[in-house]
Formats: structure tokens, sequence, C-alpha cells
């Protein structure tokens, strides 16, 4: 039995999230049909974290075992021509048996790009905001999140984490071009739709929607019922996964 890891990036515009779906296309559903055909054996990917429909990936890690004795790089060679355009592979290796994507990983991190003034040609790439948005402000905003919290007040209700308790540990706000800025933001995991929820509270609080203090109160009385505000998520990018 082989373990195999596999690097890749996608484009989620054209699909309906990550994880595999009955009747959608979706990320995991395209490499495990890819994979099926060229191993002749059931496959399925064990994977650093689910993206939602629309969100993309700079960097995604899967592994998944094997018995096939089919050399690596001819395995990567047929993948990447089995699979769309708008997957990428980078890289496939055969790694320790214990080695699992999710449990393995230390942090994730994401990438969020928003714009006032953004073209028709990045409408599935960038997320709109009415306004102006200073980098320092918003960051200001995003601070109370960094550190161990009870994010119970943001995640969907649907979501499958046995605990709400998370960790940030860095957010960092910066200016992309003249109209766009992008939030940086590492933890040691997420709960479901976690960045999308924090990122559309915030911005709520910044263009004066909600009280300057609602996200704190938030963080002090997690409540899973209460309102939930979430952003687009066209310009949500999965970055970075530490091991």
């Amino acid at each position: 039995m082989k373990n195999i890891k596999i690097e890749y990036e996608y484009d989620g515009s054209g699909f309906f999230g990550f994880q595999r779906q009955l009747s959608a296309r979706t990320v995991q559903g395209e490499i495990e049909s890819a994979l099926r055909l060229v191993l002749k054996e059931e496959i399925t990917l064990n994977s650093s974290g689910r993206t939602d429909r629309g969100v993309h990936a700079y960097m995604q890690v899967s592994n998944f075992f094997t018995t096939s004795k089919i050399p690596i790089d001819r395995l990567e060679f047929a993948l990447k021509n089995l699979i769309p355009g708008d997957i990428k592979i980078h890289t496939m290796m055969q790694v320790p048996e214990e080695f699992h994507a999710r449990f393995s990983a230390k942090s994730r991190a994401y990438e969020y790009i928003m714009g006032w003034d953004r073209t028709a040609f990045e409408t599935k790439y960038v997320s709109s905001v009415k306004g102006e948005v200073e980098p320092e402000k918003l960051e200001k905003i995003l601070e109370p999140l960094v550190g161990r919290h009870n994010f119970e007040g943001f995640r969907l209700a649907d979501c499958s984490g046995k605990s709400p308790v998370r960790e940030i540990s860095e957010i960092k706000c910066y200016k992309k071009d003249r109209n766009k800025i992008g939030v940086y933001i590492r933890g040691n995991a997420f709960l479901k739709s976690q960045i999308r929820i924090i990122m559309g509270t915030a911005l709520a609080v910044y263009f004066g929607k909600r009280p300057k203090n609602y996200l704190i109160n938030k963080l002090k009385n997690p409540d899973n019922r209460a309102e939930k505000i979430v952003a687009e998520g066209s310009g949500l990018y999965l970055c970075d996964i530490e091991y």
C-alpha cells in the first residue's frame, strides 16, 4: 500500500465547492474520477480542508492510498492529462503511511482579495465592496480575532466540526493595487465558511452597518443561532498549508 501526496491549485469559479457531490461538479470529484480511471480502484482523497463554492486555491494538499504499482512519474503524467484545465497539479510524491493531509497540517492560510472598482473580468476572482477600504483601519477591526477563541458565532449551522475553538495566529491587511486590498489570515484550522463570515462581519463594522463592538461581542457571546454576515466567496483563496 502506497500513500501518495498531491499538491495542486484550482480555479474554484467552475465548481460547486471542493467536497465530492453526487450531482455536481467538484474539485474532489474531478480528481478522484481521474485517479479511478488510471488506477482501476476506488480512491478517496484526504485533503487539508474544503473550500466553498466559487472559492479558489493557490495551494491545496491531498493524499490517498493505492495498491497500484504504477510509478509516481507515470501516474502524475496521466493525471495531468485527465484532469480539467481549471485544476493544475504541482507535485505528486510517495509519503510515509502516517501522513494525512488534514490531520498532519499545523496551519492553513487564506487570502481574501476585495475591490471597490473591479472590472468585468474580475467578478469571479475579486470580491466587491461598496467603497474604498483602508487596510490599517480594517486590520484594527480584525485584530481581536487573533488568538484562541470560541468561533461558534462564525460558522454555518451545518458545520460538522466537533469543536468551535480555533486559533488564529496572524491577520494582515495590505494594498494590492489602487482599488484592491488583500487580507491574509493564518490559523491552525477553520470552520465551515469561517473566513467569509469573519470578512462579512468586519466589513459591516467598517462601513458602519454594525456597531464598533459588534465583532468583539460575537466573540464574547458565542452563539450559532446569532446573525451571520457572509461575504462573497469569489475573492477567497486557500494559499498555504504548513506541515
